[in-house]
């Protein structure tokens, strides 16, 4: 006779109860996530809400199988209409502010200025500073400080009170420039959850599935990216003006797949 409470896992097929599997970790119907309480749908790796891992130690970034990773930085090569290089483009023009940082943000100070202070710094803030920080260093191609210093991004953006559609993306490019595409993915389902037809989200979800080598869901962003594009760009979003060099490129992206298709 079988036992009501004991439920097999979709994923791995063990036995057990509860709201996760205790043999793989993957959720089941009513878990929460550990970083920002959204429920998770079953079987699920990540959270759609804040693209926290649900196996993963709030605060800390889950381990990437070297398969996983990417080399994101290439020096030298065209960026123009090589969707390929897309995330090296997404942070050669990611906006840092022309702070240099120091202490916990690392890096140089200017001179006569003190070193900033996270501890006193709102949660925003500090999620800004420490983007700039990962993203300045994805510039120089400095692979050992974006290791270093995404954790740091990732759990100050935890602990935002509120979370915009620039965040989100913000978070989804640190995801990507630590080889944790899936998360980034996650990302911008959120943003197109929480903002139909938001061009980001399109950006996101394209360029995590070119580096899924998904075709199918690569030409939906397409698609859905340019079939919104004249009326998103009428809205007027601010961060629409903060990342125009990326969403131009991705439309040139798109436009350049569409031809392609119907030639």
């Amino acid at each position: 006779m079988s036992n009501p409470g004991v439920l097999t896992c979709a994923a791995c097929g063990a036995a057990g109860s509860g709201n996760f599997c205790s043999s793989c970790g993957t959720p089941r119907a009513g878990a929460k996530c550990a970083s920002c309480g959204a429920s998770l749908t079953a079987g699920e790796r990540f959270c759609s809400s804040c693209g926290h891992g649900v196996a993963e130690p709030v605060g800390r970034l889950a381990a990437v199988p070297p398969r996983d990773r990417t080399p994101w930085i290439v020096a030298g090569v065209s960026l123009a209409g090589t969707l390929g290089l897309l995330l090296f483009t997404l942070a050669r023009q990611a906006p840092v502010q022309p702070v240099a940082m120091s202490g916990a943000a690392g890096g140089a100070v200017t001179a006569g200025e003190s070193p900033p202070d996270l501890s006193t710094m709102s949660p925003r803030e500090r999620f800004n500073r420490l983007y700039n920080r990962v993203m300045q260093a994805a510039q120089a191609g400095d692979e050992a400080t974006v290791s270093r210093f995404s954790p740091m991004a990732l759990g100050a953006y935890q602990m935002l009170d509120s979370l915009d559609a620039d965040a989100q993306y913000h978070a989804a490019l640190i995801r990507a420039h630590t080889g944790e595409v899936e998360a980034a993915r996650a990302l911008g389902d959120s943003i197109l959850t929480r903002t139909p037809g938001h061009l980001l989200g399109y950006v996101v979800l394209g360029t995590a599935a070119r580096w899924r080598k998904d075709d199918k869901a690569l030409q939906r962003a397409y698609r859905a990216f340019l079939a919104g594009y004249d009326a998103e760009m009428k809205a007027n979003r601010p961060e629409y003006a903060e990342h125009r060099f990326s969403i131009e490129e991705f439309r040139r992206a798109a436009q350049g797949a569409s031809g392609a298709a119907g030639s």
